[in-house]
């Protein structure tokens, strides 16, 4: 049976959004963070050899990493339908954007936390620009397209939920001056199976839409 190990306020969120989407049978598993530290807690850093969210178990198979685990679930249990085909013409966009999210999105955010959590008081140049960038390539594509992989929603949609959503928690980043993600996270927001999930994953918290 496929497990979903979700720690809260964690990446894996976006794999329980992508198993209600598929409409599939699993298992969820929440775990709280610690206390002291807002680390996972030590059962949950037992379950793969990186300690690291999200891990999913299915049978004898553990697995992390989440494009990982977005492509293992949506091909083995539901049928590859969100992702387009290779003669599609929204493949390569799909790709990139389902690659974009850890690839380059998660660099910089990790650079932001490891500043704060470091006491370091600035961020370096280069890194303030590569995320100027991203998010001015973010804001066109979604004024583009209705959805990061064209004009479904794919995998890549599940890949960059969290760093427009719960990863704002770690930098209070506004998008103030990003109207097409706003309206983007707004059609998110009313899909059943994203509400769903939500409710499933984060009982009782409000997701960042705005």
């Amino acid at each position: 049976m496929l497990t979903v190990h979700h720690l809260r306020m964690s990446q894996s969120e976006r794999i329980v959004w992508l198993c209600e989407e598929l409409g599939i049978a699993y298992d969820l598993k929440l775990y709280d963070r610690r206390s002291d530290n807002r680390m996972a807690p030590d059962e949950y850093k037992a379950l793969h050899p990186m300690g690291m969210a999200p891990v999913i178990t299915d049978g004898d198979i553990v697995l992390g990493e989440s494009a990982a685990i977005c492509d293992y679930i949506n091909a083995r249990h539901g049928g590859g339908k969100l992702a387009p085909g290779a003669q599609s013409p929204d493949f390569a966009e799909h790709l990139f954007w389902f690659h974009f999210a850890n690839g380059s999105m998660m660099p910089i955010a990790f650079v932001e936390i490891s500043a704060s959590v470091t006491g370091a008081e600035t961020v370096p140049d280069f890194i303030q620009d590569r995320k100027q960038r991203a998010w001015g390539m973010i804001e066109q594509r979604l004024s583009d397209a209705p959805f990061f992989g064209g004009e479904a929603l794919s995998t890549a949609d599940v890949m960059m939920i969290w760093t427009l959503t719960t990863g704002r928690l770690f930098d209070k980043f506004s998008l103030e001056n990003y109207p097409a993600v706003r309206a983007y996270l707004q059609r998110i927001g009313e899909r059943p199976a994203y509400r769903s999930a939500r409710a499933k994953a984060e009982p009782g918290v409000e997701p960042m839409l705005s």
